[in-house]
């Protein structure tokens, strides 16, 4: 992967000096938009983030760690964190998380994409689809991840158990991100990690910046337990429908693997999380009980941004995608 094209003054900062040999920097410029759709910050975010991940073919990994990065990091965190906070107030601790967690998915009231695409989207628009969720579907599972040595006990057991299904139980061709490489080929699209990361708007960046964001820093420990729990318990119906539509739309198994695997894979990966994961991770902390919460709550609101954004699009008539794709090919 290599730095995508700038979208502002920030991510331009960012790539042209992280194609130089690491060193100290100036003072970086400062984005004013929204920063929970602001495409300079969401994409600046994401390329910083990115240096922890896999990084990239034409940056030093010397700047890992570089102290002038890690201050441009934090203060676009700050600004991420505060626009989240406003948006999705901390819950109050409960004592029955697992409970707490249902009621809060039960109660949610995002337009569902899954529904649209099952029922009346096109081969067109499930494409646009794949592209978007690409940006993480490629490195499934590992921002969950890091949480693996921060925890203890019951709830560590049961994230190495789900993980260990993500990552194909050492298999490589059943690891999750590698059956999404075959959907995607099934859509003829470059199944190369980060290929698609300059069509994507700031909304769809955030969805994946908000796991880093809890996953690199152990103070959000709960919450990157709690997006875990609530991304698994809302997993199995969505699925069903996105292989549901892959089938209306005439396409085999080597495309709907992916999507059909879930459905299996996360009916028992949902009791897991909200139970061995999420509940016992509470018991044994109960002061971040509240953090596991507001860690579901705010996957399922920046998910339900990325549906409606993706569905008002279409209505629309117009692409979702920052650089509309060539027509796909007949299945």
């Amino acid at each position: 992967m290599e730095l995508p094209p700038p979208r502002g003054p920030l991510s331009a900062y960012l790539s042209d000096k992280l194609r130089k040999p690491p060193r100290d920097l100036p003072a970086a410029p400062r984005t004013a938009g929204d920063a929970l759709d602001d495409d300079d910050l969401q994409l600046s975010l994401y390329i910083l983030y990115q240096l922890h991940h896999a990084g990239f073919d034409d940056v030093d990994d010397g700047w890992e760690w570089s102290p002038s990065l890690l201050r441009i990091r934090r203060d676009l965190e700050a600004r991420f964190e505060r626009a989240l906070l406003a948006s999705v107030p901390r819950p109050f601790p409960q004592r029955d998380v697992a409970f707490a967690l249902q009621q809060m998915i039960d109660a949610d009231q995002a337009p569902s994409l899954s529904r649209y695409l099952e029922e009346r989207g096109t081969p067109e628009q499930f494409r646009e689809f794949v592209v978007h969720r690409s940006v993480y579907q490629l490195q499934e599972a590992d921002p969950h991840t890091w949480a693996i040595p921060r925890l203890s006990g019951p709830s560590k057991a049961a994230l190495v158990m789900i993980q260990a299904d993500e990552y194909g139980n050492g298999i490589f061709e059943q690891m999750h991100s590698t059956l999404f490489q075959s959907a995607m080929r099934g859509f003829d699209l470059d199944s190369t990690y980060g290929t698609y990361v300059h069509c994507v708007p700031g909304y769809t960046l955030a969805t994946v910046n908000l796991m880093s964001l809890f996953g690199l820093n152990r103070r959000w420990l709960g919450a990157i337990v709690g997006h875990l729990a609530a991304f698994e318990m809302t997993s199995t119906g969505p699925n069903l429908r996105y292989g549901n539509a892959l089938r209306r739309f005439g396409y085999g198994p080597e495309t709907t693997r992916f999507y059909d695997e879930h459905v299996t894979a996360d009916e028992s990966h949902g009791r897991i999380a909200a139970n061995d994961l999420a509940a016992s991770f509470a018991k044994q902390k109960p002061a971040h009980a509240g953090d596991v919460l507001f860690g579901a709550a705010a996957l399922l609101f920046l998910e339900g941004r990325f549906d409606d954004r993706l569905l008002s699009a279409w209505a629309q008539g117009r692409s979702s995608l920052h650089t509309p794709l060539p027509q796909p090919l007949a299945v």
